[in-house]
């Protein structure tokens, strides 16, 4: 039997094989494949994104630090990198999902060797302490945001209707892009929307509001629209685009900062999520209910993400009982 030999660190580039002048572009263009299809592996448009920023900015540094073999020990500098830099721990273990992405390309396309792959998949991420606090809504500032929009214009009841719908049926922002007019259908004496595709390609339904559909009709009425992409674009002022282009998930978070900052709120799409599922535990819905609305993979997401542990409104640190018996009338060096 032949000694054992092990594998040769893999490199990270193509080798170009073809011999003419224009070999250093092949190389950069099979890069470039090997990305995409580390990027096309994510679903959501949101994913491919951040995938796509992860992965440049991997290679950035893997270029400034002279293009050594890729290996698990370069990948765990790497990580060291991202942690020096002070970054969450959530950014950097997104940023390393997508190296083990990539790694997983190359190993399926014989590119790199099937023990080093391994081995670098195996890194793990930065441990994370604790659960995110997140960011919501009171019942009365989300009132006002749905108020926010002129509901005389269908420029403004196209965006009260889209507001209605993140924050009445708890959409994230790329599934609320995606909806249709088809995915709105009666269930049982109600509306609902129907094989609405999540995260992962998984479906749910979501049954709506009563004023949800409504502020949806004003807006589909307005707009005369009666199939295809719910929410379309404007091409000037009132008028919309003939082309009936869709929204984008980019655009959605425009709506919805636009309005929040005349509020003087600093709120985001999946802040809106957050404050339907809040709302929703507040008026007593059951957390198995709440689960499947939100299409969590269990329960013990949906509490995690409700933060149920923690009372704010009736906090356990307001029963300590004590009390500042004397308070300054005013401090010393202050105007």
């Amino acid at each position: 039997m032949p000694p054992y030999e092990p594998a040769a660190p893999a490199d990270l580039t193509l080798p170009d094989n073809s011999g003419d002048p224009d070999g250093a572009l092949a190389v950069v263009s099979a890069t470039d494949q090997l990305i995409a299809l580390a990027v096309d592996s994510v679903d959501s448009p949101r994913s491919k994104r951040i995938y796509r920023q992860a992965l440049g900015e991997f290679l950035a540094w893997h270029t400034a630090e002279g293009r050594p073999a890729l290996t698990r020990a370069l990948v765990q500098r790497y990580k060291a990198h991202l942690q020096a830099r002070g970054l969450a721990p959530r950014t950097i273990n997104l940023k390393l999902s997508a190296v083990r992405k990539l790694v997983a390309e190359a190993a399926d396309n014989g590119l790199i060797d099937p023990i080093q792959a391994h081995g670098i998949r195996a890194i793990r991420g930065v441990k994370i302490e604790g659960v995110r606090m997140g960011n919501w809504l009171t019942a009365r500032q989300a009132q006002a945001l749905l108020d926010a929009p002129d509901p005389s214009t269908r420029h403004g009841l196209r965006d009260r209707a889209l507001l209605a719908t993140l924050l009445g049926a708890a959409l994230r922002r790329e599934e609320c892009a995606s909806l249709t007019v088809e995915h709105l259908q009666q269930r049982e004496g109600r509306w609902v929307i129907v094989d609405l595709a999540g995260k992962r390609g998984k479906l749910r339904s979501v049954p709506l509001p009563s004023w949800v559909k409504a502020a949806i009709d004003d807006w589909t009425a307005a707009a005369g629209i009666t199939g295809g992409p719910l929410w379309r674009a404007f091409r000037k002022g009132d008028h919309i685009d003939q082309a009936s282009i869709r929204l984008t998930s980019q655009a959605i978070w425009a709506v919805v900062t636009k309005y929040a900052q005349t509020l003087e709120l600093s709120v985001t799409p999946h802040d809106l999520r957050r404050t339907s599922a809040k709302l929703m535990r507040a008026g007593g819905a059951s957390i198995e209910q709440i689960s499947l609305i939100l299409g969590h993979s269990s329960i013990d997401v949906t509490k995690r993400y409700l933060g149920v542990e923690l009372d704010l409104e009736n906090a356990a640190t307001d029963r300590i009982g004590l009390t500042l018996a004397r308070r300054p009338q005013r401090l010393a060096g202050l105007a």
